[in-house]
């Protein structure tokens, strides 16, 4: 019987992380403190039953700001408990279907709620291939010509009931308002007082794309599309993140080692990888030992409603 308990707590051991090895663990949403709730841990392929890309910041308890909406997020939203009138701002890191699918299902969660204060929305300008984010917001929801009429309060300013939309396209160049454009080529936005967020272009063109820090009091969250690219200002962007999102493990093989790069290269106090698609669910290990190489602090792989908790320093 000895022997056999023995052999019991051999396997169970056996099966836990080595000791050392620095695994980051889901935590829930809905304690005190800053957390980061993956909506969207998939793309639009919706593999695996995972919705596309999209991220919930939860401060106290409440959910705050959301970054990214894509196809199958707004389920996703609604089964995490979060309000759509909490939201203090929306920010999109692309405009395609992988990140912006469900935007209308959110702006009418906010009208059903009643929703009265305005809410800000910020995103991308224009390229070749892509609208601006005040043209993809008037496509969709115009009064006249939209997609999405019976939304169309939200844009109207003469009509008196529910909250406004506010979108913003994102410049380098001529700062919209309420954003400040510092000497770096990083976009400042106050969100709330409690709220900042800073925005970095990585692609320009043909579809421009951007990346985002969210900060909180002394935290730091740092997501957007191809966290790998090699400009400065990006790395200026996503230095010691207390979390830092990589969302681009399904480019090619070569992008592997570089998202462990780029993490190194920053310092990221965590690493949580998304965005898993058909090409990266099977090959989990190997991306890992890849990222490994030269990052070896906290990793997680996400799946859709993952909440990771960020250091217990409280928001000032």
């Amino acid at each position: 019987m000895i022997l056999r308990f023995a052999a019991i707590l051999v396997a169970v051991f056996a099966a836990l992380p080595a000791v050392g090895e620095d695994v980051l663990y889901p935590d829930a949403c809905d304690g005190a403190g800053v957390r980061l709730q993956v909506l969207g841990s998939g793309d639009a392929d919706l593999t695996d039953g995972r919705a596309a890309n999209s991220y919930l910041i939860w401060i106290d308890g409440k959910a705050r700001v959301l970054v990214d909406t894509g196809a199958g997020s707004a389920l996703r939203f609604g089964e995490s408990g979060a309000r759509a009138s909490d939201i203090d701002a929306i920010l999109l890191t692309r405009l395609d279907a992988a990140h912006t699918l469900d935007f209308p299902s959110i702006v009418a969660a906010a009208e059903r709620e009643e929703r009265t204060d305005p809410l800000p929305l910020y995103g991308p300008t224009g390229g070749r291939l892509a609208p601006s984010t005040v043209t993809f917001v008037r496509t969709l929801l115009d009064g006249t010509r939209g997609a999405y009429r019976e939304l169309s309060s939200v844009l109207n300013p003469l009509a008196k009931d529910g909250f406004k939309l506010q979108p913003h396209d994102v410049r380098t160049r001529a700062p919209s308002v309420g954003v400040r454009r510092n000497e770096k080529e990083i976009v400042e936005v106050t969100v709330s007082p409690q709220v900042h967020a800073a925005a970095t272009y990585v692609v320009e063109q043909p579809r421009p794309v951007l990346a985002w820090r969210v900060r909180i009091g002394e935290q730091n969250i740092v997501m957007g599309g191809t966290l790998v690219d090699d400009s400065e200002h990006l790395e200026r962007l996503a230095q010691e993140a207390d979390l830092l999102i990589a969302d681009d493990i399904g480019e090619p093989a070569k992008r592997k080692s570089r998202v462990g790069h780029f993490a190194a290269q920053t310092k990221a106090k965590r690493l949580v990888l998304t965005r898993r698609t058909r090409e990266t669910l099977g090959a989990q290990e190997a991306i890992q030992a890849a990222v490994r190489e030269e990052y070896s602090g906290p990793l997680a792989f996400a799946d859709d409603l993952d909440c990771f908790a960020l250091p217990n320093e409280s928001p000032r």
